[in-house]
């Protein structure tokens, strides 16, 4: 999970694309870059570290132009070092710099095929370096020094040829324009939208619709899957579909978790979604419990509260903030390492006693991946006096791994996997424990937006809708994403995200 940006204005870029990072940053805490157009001159800044503390006064004096793209990253397996920052550049042709949400899952073959066949050196880890450099070659083989928009949806119809996975990506031709692109199967979310000033439109592209909001840039639409959208330097729009089986199968964890509730994802709010979630839990827990004893509905902090809510109006029943949060402390989601994860739940959550004590609590959060937060913050409500602690997780078990761009643990590390209902309720300490049903969880998203065909849902139900995910390259995915690897290879000195627990 990844935060992509780009802007084509009549004045300086580096504000709004550096207001767009900042309004991303949950996408992303452990890296950012910009790069501006300025006549044929790029300007590039790109470090590891928060948006606030890569961009200094000086570096955004020095990026200028009126175009430009941005980019915030969380590492994934083997991604962590500053030389992997983006955008990406590649100085043939043109000078092309691109940003990248999503994971290739042929990436090692398409960096063979890069080097022997295309004659191209790649010089990170990083796929969306490949990527960049497949777009590329694309343009390249055509041979031409003037471009038009037609030229670059070839370029965009061979990247889908070559690519697989998951990509939504928004990357700048020096001295044309900027093009957004979406996959075939529109996995990663991308949107664009136009402001009207004096001099005429402008636009943005980005991965949530929230950051066009925040500055004035109403949303058009969401980029479709395979799906190009390129904006000249001066202004002009162009849009072409640039794949032949094109199916909407957006990833269902951007409702669940990812994206900020305030974004429109495919037509579907986002806050909206989760609401439906809630009610959903609510009447599973009515079905299964009729005569349920819960006294209070407490949400983890800070994602799960929309579902909380409304699971507790629900239910009839009252809703609480019992747990204060310490928002300096980074997302133990992605924490790498076992105890890190541990230590980071006391400094990061404090109970408040008198919302526990003597009660019945149903805690409820989006969704338990490792569990071993879970059973931390089980442990406070007890210590706070709760007489029994139930848990609901607004998402179904997370008992597989996700190989489309988000950093999901090593498959033997999720706490649901080869688990029974029961034995993860045992596992995490839990009086009692439900789960969202996953049919429920997608009538939650698919109501808004009945041309989503399927959902990438792979975590819950092990289906890869792109079809080109084998068993090899799974286990492989496995053995890097393993606490123990990430620990060898610096991801554990990393602490980042900003929003909630697992």
């Amino acid at each position: 999970m990844c935060g992509i940006a780009g802007v084509v204005a009549h004045q300086s870029v580096n504000q709004e694309l550096y207001e767009a990072l900042t309004i991303l940053q949950h996408r992303g805490q452990d890296a950012a870059g910009i790069v501006t157009c300025e006549g044929s001159q790029l300007h590039l800044r790109k470090a590891n570290g928060l948006v606030r503390d890569v961009f200094r006064t000086s570096h955004m004096l020095d990026l200028k132009g009126n175009m430009g793209i941005a980019h915030v990253r969380y590492p994934t397996a083997g991604c962590s070092s500053s030389a992997e920052a983006q955008p990406f550049y590649v100085n043939s042709p043109f000078g092309i710099t691109l940003a990248h949400n999503g994971n290739l899952t042929n990436a090692e073959s398409l960096k063979e095929a890069l080097f022997i066949q295309d004659q191209r050196h790649i010089n990170t880890n990083s796929d969306s370096e490949i990527l960049l450099n497949v777009f590329a070659h694309e343009l390249q083989g055509l041979g031409k020094l003037k471009l038009d928009e037609n030229d670059v949806f070839k370029a965009v119809q061979g990247v889908h040829k070559r690519c697989e996975g998951a990509y939504a990506v928004v990357a700048m031709i020096t001295g044309f324009g900027i093009v957004g692109f979406r996959d075939p199967h529109g996995i990663r979310p991308i949107c664009f939208g136009q402001r009207e000033t004096d001099l005429g439109n402008e636009y943005m592209i980005a991965s949530e619709s929230v950051a066009l909001d925040t500055q004035g840039f109403k949303l058009t639409r969401d980029i479709a899957p395979g799906e190009a959208v390129f904006i000249k330097k001066d202004g002009i729009i162009h849009t072409k579909q640039c794949a032949l089986n094109p199916q909407l199968n957006p990833c269902i964890f951007e409702y669940v978790y990812l994206a900020r509730p305030d974004s429109i994802i495919d037509n579907v709010s986002v806050y909206k979604s989760r609401l439906r979630m809630g009610e959903k839990l609510a009447d599973k827990i009515l079905r299964l419990r009729p005569d349920h004893d819960i006294d209070v509905v407490i949400p983890i902090p800070d994602t799960s509260r929309t579902s909380a809510l409304q699971l507790a109006n629900r239910l009839d029943v009252k809703y609480r903030e019992g747990f204060i949060k310490n928002r300096y402390i980074g997302r133990t989601f992605i924490m790498p390492g076992q105890q890190e994860r541990k230590n980071s739940v006391r400094r990061k959550l404090n109970a408040i006693d008198l919302e526990f004590k003597g009660k019945n609590v149903l805690l409820v959060d989006d969704s338990i991946v490792r569990g071993t937060t879970s059973g931390q913050i089980i442990k406070l409500a007890r210590e706070a006096g709760a007489k029994k602690v139930y848990f609901a997780s607004a998402a179904p078990p997370v008992r597989y791994p996700n190989v489309y761009g988000i950093d999901m643990p090593a498959v033997d590390e999720l706490v649901a996997h080869d688990r029974s209902i029961d034995e993860v309720q045992q596992a995490i300490g839990a009086d009692w424990l439900v789960y969202q049903d996953i049919e429920d969880l997608f009538e939650s998203v698919r109501k808004r937006n009945p041309e989503i065909s399927d959902f990438d849902a792979a975590c819950f139900n092990q289906h890869y809708v792109t079809g080109t995910v084998s068993d090899d390259y799974l286990m492989k995915q496995g053995l890097s994403r393993a606490d123990k690897e990430k620990t060898n290879t610096g991801l554990g000195q990393t602490v980042i995200e900003l929003h909630n627990n697992h």
